[in-house]
């Protein structure tokens, strides 16, 4: 299977001297395309890191992040925020919804400041898909945590990205959700053939991926 995205050596340092802090130490990665990987590690194990250095979300001490043919350290910081926009979805613990905008408005917003059009037909697949039909016109605040996270996920969706980083999708859940939600993620991601990326601190939500990968004191274990 080709790697859709590709770590090699990466490095995120903070600090100097005795407050030296290795987020992450040298990790080398490669992530297939259309497969769902699921990263584990305790608290402070650099799994949030890792997702951010990927994602593109923050920029590593060394090393190198490709996706498809892209390096991340040949793009900008505007090149990079569009490339973002247009291939990855980000799904976040907290949601990250906006307050103000309802559900419809809240999934198609990314596209929307790319000044794309959605394709309100896709979109509307994975609403259904998620089960948020009726709930298009409810702000966040009127929605459970589940719903809010699926609207997360719609949204993280709903431009048709390569890659879904998930990071803790389940982790303001109940158990039982937050199998739900991670059985939707597999179920959207084999529909539109997404590659997903999620961490997680939890070994039974890991479990339902194709694939685990464990982080430790910001390297990769063998397995």
């Amino acid at each position: 299977m080709e790697a859709i995205l590709k770590a090699a050596g990466l490095k995120k340092y903070y600090g100097k001297g005795d407050s030296l802090v290795r987020a992450l130490d040298g990790v080398d990665l490669e992530i297939e395309r259309g497969k769902f990987t699921a990263i584990i590690g305790t608290s402070g194990s650099g799994k949030s890191t890792l997702l951010n250095m990927l994602g593109g979300l923050d920029t590593p001490s060394g090393g190198s992040v490709r996706i498809g043919n892209t390096l991340l350290a040949e793009l900008n910081s505007e090149q990079a925020a569009v490339f973002r926009r247009k291939q990855i979805g980000f799904i976040f613990q907290n949601y990250n919804l906006v307050p103000v905008l309802n559900v419809w408005e809240n999934i198609i917003f990314p596209i929307s400041l790319d000044g794309r059009k959605a394709d309100t037909e896709f979109v509307m697949q994975v609403v259904k898909l998620l089960g948020l039909e009726k709930k298009l016109d409810s702000l966040p605040n009127n929605l459970s945590g589940g719903q809010q996270q699926r609207v997360a996920i719609a949204r993280a969706l709903a431009g048709k990205p390569s890659i879904v980083l998930a990071d803790e999708p389940t982790g303001n859940l109940d158990s039982k959700t937050g199998d739900d939600v991670v059985g939707l993620l597999k179920m959207t991601g084999r529909e539109f053939r997404q590659t997903i990326v999620m961490i997680t601190h939890n070994p039974e939500i890991a479990r339902m991926a194709d694939r685990i990968i464990r982080i430790e004191d910001g390297r990769i274990v063998p397995q």
